[in-house]
């Protein structure tokens, strides 16, 4: 009866592994990001009076140094995407239906100007006196700047399990914090005009079921065992944390009389 009580057991969880396997196989296409977090009510913002406000974005990047977290071995890999700029980027374009900012291109300004020496080089060559020369670029009066200035750890963590007869579940959780700080600089007076701060909780949780059963007067043990782990992704807690900042950076120039709802 207990070689068959095992058999069972394993049978059960061979079971649930295949359809966790399906799961974990499936190959999917690729999505589009999408940017529903400006879609919500509570995230709307009314357009600016007087049009769009012109900024630029120099420096935005992980300045925490984390690690990813691993208790078995070192791991070299760091913790926050090291681009947070290109989500600071688009989050600036798309908040308020894309009514609010004109953002420059000052990531990669070395680039851009080596692109128009070029064009200016290949015009002036072949053009002479006649060539056209290129619009001037714009320049802004505000410099977004900030950065990933913290990532926390296992803040929370925890679990519950028990084993009857060998037989029982086990659930695991950790919660770690992403931070990320924005600051609008007057680049006529090099004053730090707004200054915001904002957190997200990153939820990681695993459970699983697993079998232990001696059979053959007890010379002879079967365990089995079978989980799932979701982690939530770092990348899109940092988007949302940088998102989250952008609106409340409306907001607040908006409580200063830095600019005005239309």
């Amino acid at each position: 009866m207990k070689i068959v009580i095992a058999a069972v057991s394993c049978l059960m969880l061979a079971g649930c592994a295949t359809k966790y396997a399906d799961v974990d196989y499936k190959v999917e296409p690729p999505k589009v990001v999408s940017q529903d977090f400006f879609k919500r009510e509570e995230n709307q913002v009314k357009p600016p009076k007087g049009g769009k406000v012109i900024v630029s974005v120099y420096n935005f990047k992980d300045q925490t140094g984390q690690r990813k977290p691993n208790d078995k071995l070192a791991v070299f890999s760091s913790a926050v995407t090291q681009a947070p700029d290109a989500y600071l980027v688009k989050a600036l374009q798309d908040v308020g239906d894309g009514k609010w900012f004109r953002v420059i291109e000052r990531v990669d300004i070395d680039n851009l100007i080596k692109e128009r020496q070029l064009i200016k080089s290949m015009r002036d060559l072949y053009d002479g006196d006649k060539a056209k020369p290129l619009d001037p670029l714009l320049f802004s009066g505000l410099i977004i700047d900030g950065g990933v200035v913290g990532y926390d750890s296992s803040v929370q963590s925890g679990g519950i399990g028990v084993r009857v007869f060998g037989i029982g579940p086990n659930v695991q959780y950790r919660t770690d914090i992403v931070t990320v700080n924005l600051r609008v600089v007057s680049v006529n007076s090099g004053e730090v005009l707004l200054s915001v701060t904002t957190t997200k909780t990153i939820i990681s949780y695993g459970d699983d079921i697993s079998a232990l059963v001696f059979a053959d007067a007890g010379t002879l043990s079967i365990e089995g065992e079978v989980g799932h782990t979701i982690n939530e992704s770092v990348n899109l807690a940092t988007q949302r944390a940088i998102e989250a900042a952008v609106v409340e950076m409306i907001r607040e120039g908006e409580r200063k009389k830095y600019w005005k709802f239309k």
